[in-house]
């Protein structure tokens, strides 16, 4: 795992490491989008000279890029420039629409702003990320709602960037776009809003569907505690997003859990599963709650939750059976489960409200 912990901006923490060991990468980003296109605006990769992280699209548009981002760490090409790239047969994609992608290069020079950004998604706070396209070399600038990091260059444009930075940040904005800009001299801005997303998620059990699951969220921007009694029935090797939490009583870990956390419980005992949930269900600010088991398992738990004195309409918040969100999925073995368990945890997530995505403006 990384010494900063999962990471709900794929490419931050990748582009910190690069630059932190003494390595130059290119960021690239979807800068702007129109029409039909694989992937949304402010979609990232990082490239090194020996490794790619994150997407833009992949296909024939992500082979380009990538194939423009080490022919620039090859050149030692410097600052950020964009390459339109229409999304057609010439290319051998059909989406039909057009994608601009912004490269920047990134040294030890930036360790300045990097940190900062790091810094906000430490504590999920938003921020801006912008460049100038076509300045001099190392001319990026992170914009939180009080503070600010790094240059584009000039003081007078520092000055307006941040308080256009601060306008799109008070508002909806998130993504990236190109904004034609005047502060002084006429310059093009990459704005570049993150909204750190935490996707916290608790997994009690280390079986067979712990096992699954854990490895399906390895490949989505979660933040995992697996949790059980058991050390020895842990793996050797687990996700890069995952902790492994050892107790005498994984039902304590509940009160640590954030707020807005995801609770899935598969544990090898209806015991401890129902002293998780009891303790989950006490809760009324986690986003979900889930228990793997059939209806008749369900109705067991609820008799018994209500006879304790609790409320049915709490209990009606439970997931169970599990991984049954709008889709029947027959099939029983552990892969299947965990997949359809996920499937559930992101419908819920994505069922919260979402800004748009950032819109070209002028200032």
């Amino acid at each position: 795992m990384s010494e900063h912990g999962p990471c709900t901006i794929p490419w931050l923490l990748p582009l910190a490491a690069a630059v932190a060991t003494g390595e130059t990468a290119v960021l690239v980003v979807v800068a702007t989008v129109q029409g039909s296109a694989p992937r949304e605006t402010g979609a990232a990769m990082v490239v090194t000279a020996n490794a790619c992280t994150g997407s833009v699209g992949g296909g024939h548009l992500e082979f380009e890029a990538l194939r423009v981002a080490q022919e620039a760490l090859g050149q030692g090409t410097a600052g950020t420039w964009t390459v339109r790239f229409p999304l057609a047969a010439r290319l051998g994609q059909c989406c039909g629409g057009v994608a601009t992608l912004a490269f920047t290069r990134v040294d030890r020079d930036a360790r300045a702003w990097l940190d900062a950004a790091v810094a906000c998604e430490r504590t999920a706070a938003p921020f801006a990320l912008l460049a100038c396209i076509a300045a001099a070399p190392g001319s990026q600038l992170v914009v939180t709602a009080d503070d600010a990091r790094g240059t584009l260059g000039s003081a007078d444009l520092d000055s307006a960037a941040v308080a256009l930075a601060r306008t799109r940040l008070a508002g909806a904005a998130q993504g990236s776009a190109l904004v034609p800009f005047a502060a002084g001299a006429r310059a093009t801005l990459l704005v570049h809003v993150e909204r750190p997303d935490p996707f916290p998620v608790l997994v009690f059990g280390n079986g067979h569907v712990g096992r699954a699951l854990v490895r399906v969220l390895g490949v989505l921007p979660a933040q995992v505690r697996w949790i059980d009694s058991r050390a020895g029935d842990f793996p050797a090797n687990v996700p890069a997003n995952v902790d492994v939490v050892v107790g005498d009583a994984p039902e304590d870990e509940i009160a640590h859990a954030p707020p807005g956390a995801y609770v899935v419980v598969t544990t090898h005992s209806h015991a401890l599963d129902y002293a998780i949930v009891e303790n989950a269900l006490a809760r009324d600010d986690l986003r979900y709650v889930g228990l793997i088991g059939s209806k008749s398992k369900r109705a067991q738990f609820e008799r018994r939750y209500v006879a304790r004195g609790a409320s049915a309409d709490t209990f009606a918040r439970l997931h169970c059976p599990i991984g049954a969100h709008g889709v029947a999925i027959r099939a029983k073995h552990p892969g299947a489960i965990a997949v359809a368990i996920a499937a559930e945890l992101m419908v819920v997530r994505e069922a919260a409200p979402r800004a748009p995505a950032l819109h070209v403006a002028s200032h």
